[in-house]
């Protein structure tokens, strides 16, 4: 590997990571993510003059950290935090040095990226800025997509993550992981963007991103050892626990109802199941939502599924959590459920207009077909599968869509 390859490398794979290590320095992303911009420049300069560092991630996180201290330095708001600082670099600098004469090679393992989730939960900046700077600083999610989850132009989301970063800057406020009744505070935001960054790569299956979200939410559950952070370690194990049958053979979404579960990973289930009956006692979002995933995960078929106990979990959630989703999801299941049925589930769809008008348009005609082929009503079930077609934007969903439409006729 060439030495400007392994810097790219160090880039692709390990920048969140470093950022997250400075920024615990700092307790500031801006100034965090200038200093690793220029220690990055600073290491393909060694790299031009012949000296490439040989671990491009642990030296770049260390000249970081060393050019953020600088900067705080002559900032005289800073002349209480400096000495400090300047320590810690000192006993870092002293063990690389020590190391080095004894031949040992530093390994960079840092991953203070849960940390740096907690740093972007600023107090000072709304729900949704919190959420969308810590995608795409912490999990590196490009800001496009954030910008499609958001439903705004790439442009727009690019500029409220800058404000964003440029306002916890000039805040003065300084996060450090020690202080836990600021932890407590944030996470319930961590724990949202560590959802997001699932469910961007489950939408997209990308396995890195969901295998990044597991880590990062056992990491949240370790430092909080809360309810929620049990739930959602339980949801994201529960849901990835069926990743092998996501698909069908031609690349497309396969329904729930037509999964083998004999595919379906058995230790993460059982660990789901386990967090999951924890997290209940909570009944917070998504201690109800892995409750919901823990039902489908015990159900030995589709037809033997407790649906009237799944509709009361989804009226928990929607009392909770009042989403499009959460609501659509409710009526689903009441469709299924025997105490209900589906043209109960289709005047409650009826009722919600709004459903259709969002980015769950395409799931909510998906829906309404789905009931009408319950009830029956095949030609009225196309019809809502050709609205579903058309209003979505996903290639693959429509392709799945297109086979179901098939089956009809």
């Amino acid at each position: 590997m060439t030495a400007d390859a392994g810097i790219e490398r160090a880039f692709r794979e390990d920048a969140p990571r470093i950022l997250g290590a400075v920024a615990r320095t700092t307790g500031d992303l801006l100034l965090a993510e200038e200093a690793v911009q220029e220690a990055f420049a600073r290491a393909l300069a060694e790299a031009a003059a012949g000296r490439a560092p040989q671990n491009p991630a642990a030296w770049i996180t260390t000249v970081a950290r060393r050019v953020a201290l600088d900067a705080l330095r002559r900032e005289r708001s800073a002349r209480r935090v400096a000495p400090m600082l300047a320590a810690e670099a000192d006993r870092a600098e002293q063990a690389r040095v020590e190391d080095t004469e004894r031949g040992v090679t530093p390994v960079f393992t840092g991953d203070e990226r849960l940390e740096l989730i907690l740093l972007s939960a600023h107090p000072a900046l709304t729900p949704d800025a919190r959420v969308a700077l810590a995608l795409r600083f912490v999990c590196g999610v490009p800001t496009a997509r954030i910008a499609d989850a958001f439903l705004v132009p790439e442009a727009t989301m690019a500029a409220r993550i800058t404000r964003a970063k440029k306002r916890i800057h000039d805040s003065g406020m300084r996060f450090s992981v020690a202080d836990r009744a600021a932890v407590a505070q944030r996470m319930p935001d961590a724990l949202t963007t560590i959802y997001l960054l699932y469910t961007t790569g489950y939408a997209t299956t990308d396995d890195a991103l969901r295998a990044d979200a597991i880590a990062l939410a056992r990491d949240a559950h370790r430092s909080s050892a809360s309810t929620e952070s049990a739930g959602l370690l339980a949801l994201l194990l529960l849901t990835e626990a069926r990743s092998a049958t996501w698909l069908t053979s031609d690349d497309e979404f396969a329904p729930l109802r037509d999964a083998d579960r004999s595919l379906w990973d058995a230790r993460r289930l059982a660990e789901g199941e386990r967090l999951a009956t924890q997290a209940l006692a909570g009944d917070g979002r998504y201690a109800l939502q892995a409750g919901i995933a823990g039902l489908h995960a015990i159900a030995p078929s589709w037809e033997r599924t407790d649906w009237p106990a799944i509709v009361r979990l989804y009226d928990g959630l929607v009392r909770q959590w009042p989403s499009a989703s959460a609501r659509l999801g409710r009526i689903v299941a009441l469709g299924h459920s025997p105490d209900a049925g589906p043209e109960v589930a289709l005047a409650e769809l009826s009722a919600d207009a709004s459903l259709f008008d969002g980015v769950l348009a395409a799931q909510a005609y998906a829906a309404r077909a789905e009931l009408l082929r319950l009830a029956g009503r095949s030609h009225a079930s196309a019809e809502a599968l050709e609205l579903a077609i058309d209003a979505s934007g996903d290639d693959r969903v429509r392709r799945s869509l297109q086979r179901l439409l098939a089956a009809l006729e």
